[in-house]
């Protein structure tokens, strides 16, 4: 994977020269209140279109926020404008979670010229970049050919035949402690906490700075080895709770130079809904664990 990130200086120059698709693709996690389509036509990068997660998801699904089917993915991106030639800045509206969220989506229908602003619209307004408002331009519409990298991805067959196996293969969840030991609850009905056998836990904000931007690569290489990662060739797979926040760690982790970083789509909200699939209470150990 190429590097995910691009500064607000970086991003500036860029757009003076032209020839940028800047996307706004913020979702809302658990707890967050604020309307994203509001906040978004009364204060947005000049230029910018929004990438709604929601409708860049499986309808069909239950489970929250699923990656689309190709052809559903091809044609709203062709909406967008977008074709597999175009440079493309996605960010949010200070989450970071969306727009990771967006580069992995993009990325897993093989568009290679990607990158998330760094720290997103708060860190563009505190540079003091331009901002617009109201209604955005029209765009006109392309074609877009998906070329899925299936690598990028996991679903549930693949995880259960992972905690079933010896693997090398590391579970990275980016769930709060109190969530992946199975001391505090799930935000989502009817769930219960713990974690998938053999994961190790990285809650997400600890690949964050105070403002949100990413820790360096030094910093994130450590984070990884504390959670027992140390070989850059290590196969991880992140999960979280819906698939959202996981996007940070695998950001994260192609930012600290692992080779091979996949996202298990369905996270918590199918793992803990399945039937028969094992939930660990309690801290992370090595080897998967039985309940």
């Amino acid at each position: 994977m190429s590097q995910p990130l691009v500064d607000v200086d970086t991003l500036k120059d860029a757009l003076a020269s032209g020839g940028v698709t800047l996307l706004d693709a913020t979702a809302l996690l658990p707890g967050e209140q604020t309307d994203p389509e509001t906040v978004f036509r009364a204060s947005r990068l000049p230029g910018a279109h929004r990438f709604d997660i929601e409708l860049f998801s499986d309808p069909e699904q239950s489970l929250p926020h699923m990656a689309p089917a190709a052809g559903r993915f091809a044609r709203l991106a062709g909406e967008l404008g977008l074709t597999h030639d175009s440079t493309v800045v996605v960010y949010d509206q200070g989450n970071i979670a969306s727009s990771c969220r967006a580069w992995w989506l993009l990325r897993l229908f093989g568009h290679e010229r990607v990158f998330i602003l760094d720290g997103g619209l708060p860190a563009w307004r505190a540079a003091g970049g331009a901002l617009e408002q109201g209604e955005p331009a029209p765009v006109s519409p392309e074609q877009y050919v998906p070329r899925l990298k299936t690598s990028l991805i996991k679903g549930l067959g693949d995880m259960l035949a992972l905690c079933a196996s010896e693997s090398d293969d590391v579970i990275l969840d980016a769930r709060s402690a109190g969530r992946f030991t199975g001391a505090a609850p799930e935000p989502r009905a009817g769930l219960s906490s713990g974690h998938m056998p053999g994961a190790r836990n990285i809650p997400f904000g600890e690949l964050l700075d105070a403002n949100r931007h990413f820790l360096p690569k030094t910093a994130l290489k450590a984070r990884f080895e504390k959670a027992g990662v140390a070989s850059a060739q290590t196969p991880l797979i992140a999960t979280c709770g819906s698939g959202m926040t996981a996007s940070v760690i695998v950001v994260g982790a192609v930012l600290a130079g692992y080779e091979s970083v996949s996202l298990y789509d369905g996270s918590w909200a199918e793992w803990a809904r399945t039937p028969d699939a094992p939930i660990v209470k309690g801290e992370a150990t090595s080897g998967r664990e039985r309940n």
